[in-house]
């Protein structure tokens, strides 16, 4: 029986997004990072006292979110619940535990009332940088991608107040370029809990709640139950598919998948098993990020009205070989996780066409392209810009033509020309979308777009650039041509490369992105006969 009336349960519902909404744009209000206060790379959610997600934030990427759904519960199994004390902070980038990547850092405050913790307000956002090699794929291990934050207490509560733990403090500012930068990034992430923490006790006050337990397991507990009735409705069987990505050095990974439903259990497996073993760059796959873009492409299809949380996501199941491209262990680079990560949903979902062909989707850019350039200014000072990124096609879909320029499967959003010319010496001479890249069908593939900037330097610099699909194109679905591959140049040469590369004054750097596959065959203009 529901321990709340409909009505009830529907209020406090949508005041707990609200919470978390507020908490996410507080973050962002205070961000130091463009990717972060621009294009929304981040992750905000609510977790009850257990580690288990309630609800996230809207704004966001799936990656960010359903990784950090997983990284609760593995920072408690560090930190137990009961062994915190109010103003504790927990932090960590652990890749491999969390989304990643070490720019990634995962920041999870307590929340305490009546003495005693009721949930916890958690945020992943990508900070500039954390030494090391920065956001490219160069990197031979993780241990040369960057810092390494291990699961610690960031503030240490005392007699009732948060006071810094300054040995963590100083570690972490000593081993990157830009401090200041790092530094409010993350009084940003703790001031986003705060805010949550107080949304959250204004919540309880007014509902007369002692703590969020009972309706996290009501709200668990539904969508668990309404997710399990969707696989219900499908038909029982293992459907195979794959797809092949191409890297600028020439090299391609095949992503394989199998998805098996049982209806009887209300149970979706997907099964990477026989995909590409691990790469010697840094674009491996944690489990979390690999488990975070199926469940996300999986719900996408089933159910997408349902909400996101540990429910919801409990009846979808992910195996992947342990050392594989999709299930990076230590030391294997991962900085560059998402030219791949990103991918899997074009894999994926030609499988989920086999089960429900209405709601399928041709083949897009797939990952967006990152940047990051750093140099030296003319009288020395040295640069570093924020990653800023590109998005390609998206491919079409049954009833409507695939989106242009748009970073689907994630949530970020492009960071404004004009944002990236005031944090460096970036100067942009072209952004425009590419006539005719969307693959031709009943349903035409959106357009990718072509970039071309420059660095207003007089010395050598340095760019970080992550690309892909630039010889296999995106593929169309039931007959739908495929879009354009991409390019990626430097004064018209082909780059062949995922390492940094350092360019010169004057350089030209251009990014033609790859645009999406049609869905069903094109449709012959009707022709008049003459009498």
């Amino acid at each position: 029986m529901s321990r709340f009336d409909a009505i009830e349960l529907e209020v406090l519902w949508q005041s707990l997004i609200a919470t978390v909404n507020e908490q996410a744009k507080a973050l962002q209000r205070a961000a130091f990072s463009p990717i972060v206060r621009e294009a929304g790379d981040l992750a905000n959610a609510v977790f009850d006292r257990t580690g288990r997600m309630v609800a996230q934030a809207v704004t966001g990427t799936p990656g960010h979110i359903n990784s950090l759904a997983r990284a609760a519960s593995a920072i408690l199994e560090q930190y137990p619940t009961d062994t915190l004390s109010p103003g504790d902070v927990l932090i960590t980038n652990d890749p491999y535990k969390t989304a990643g990547q070490l720019l990634d850092v995962t920041v999870l405050s307590p929340v305490f009332r009546n003495g005693r913790v009721i949930a916890f307000f958690g945020s992943t956002i990508h900070h500039t940088d954390v030494g090391g090699y920065g956001i490219g794929a160069g990197a031979r291990d993780v241990f040369e991608e960057g810092l390494w934050i291990p699961i610690c207490r960031l503030m240490v509560g005392r007699n009732g107040r948060s006071e810094r733990n300054d040995d963590v403090w100083r570690f972490i500012l000593s081993n990157v370029r830009q401090p200041d930068h790092m530094a409010g990034d993350l009084h940003a992430q703790m001031a986003s809990g705060e805010v949550g923490a107080q949304r959250l006790a204004a919540l309880c006050d007014q509902h007369g709640l002692d703590d969020l337990q009972d309706l996290a397991d009501e709200i668990i507990e539904r969508s668990e139950a309404a997710t399990r009735a969707s696989i219900r409705d499908l038909p029982a069987g293992t459907y195979r598919s794959s797809a092949v990505l191409d890297l600028a050095d020439g090299s391609t990974i095949d992503i394989v998948c199998a998805v098996t439903v049982d209806p009887d259990a209300g149970e979706i497996l997907v099964d990477y098993t026989g995909s590409s073993g691990a790469s010697p760059s840094g674009i491996n796959v944690v489990r979390n990020y690999t488990h975070a873009y199926t469940t996300f492409t999986v719900r996408s299809v089933l159910n997408p009205d349902l909400p996101n949380n540990h429910g919801s996501l409990a009846p979808i199941r992910v195996e992947a070989p342990q050392g594989s491209i999709v299930n990076a262990v230590s030391p294997q680079p991962c900085t560059a996780r998402h030219v791949v990560g990103m991918f899997l949903p074009n894999a994926l979902l030609k499988a989920l066409a086999q089960i429900r062909p209405d709601q399928a989707m041709a083949e897009g850019s797939g990952a967006v392209w990152t940047m990051q350039v750093s140099g030296t200014h003319d009288d020395g000072r040295p640069f570093i810009t924020a990653m800023f990124t590109y998005a390609g096609g998206v491919g079409a879909r049954a009833t409507k033509p695939g989106l242009s320029a748009c970073s689907y499967p994630t949530g970020v959003s492009a960071v404004p020309i004009e944002v990236v010319e005031a944090s460096a010496p970036i100067h942009f001479l072209r952004k425009q979308l590419r006539p005719g890249s969307g693959g031709a069908g009943a349903q035409i593939g959106g357009l990718g777009q072509t970039i071309e900037f420059t660095v207003d330097t007089e010395r050598p610099w340095q760019l970080n650039a992550v690309t892909s699909r630039l010889s296999d194109a995106p593929q169309g679905i039931f007959g739908g041509q495929p879009g354009a591959p991409g390019a990626f140049t430097v004064n018209d040469a082909p780059v062949r490369t995922q390492a940094r590369v350092t360019l010169q004054p004057g350089d030209v750097v251009r990014l033609d992105l790859p645009g999406g596959g049609g869905y069903g065959a094109p449709v012959e203009p009707t022709q008049e006969v003459s009498a």
